[in-house]
């Protein structure tokens, strides 16, 4: 399980580094990515330690997904 969280800390990285180079495009086709691989892994996880981990990333994804929608307004 803690290889998956390493894999989600990197994709939410590369939409960090999408947003910060305005390709709002990429950042939001990486920001679907990431959502379906967190949806995966809430389908298998059992201890309550995981489930808490994994709603931080939701709300991360949640403002990041913001953040994208305010660069589309922008460009």
């Amino acid at each position: 399980m803690e290889d998956k969280f390493t894999d989600l800390k990197k994709g939410v990285q590369e939409i960090i580094d999408l947003i910060a180079n305005r390709n709002g495009k990429e950042a939001n086709n990486k920001l679907v990515e990431v959502s379906e691989e967190l949806d995966e892994l809430l389908d298998f996880l059992e201890d309550d330690e995981d489930l808490i981990e994994i709603s931080k990333y939701q709300v991360l994804l949640n403002q990041l997904h913001q953040k994208i929608i305010a660069l589309d307004g922008q460009i």
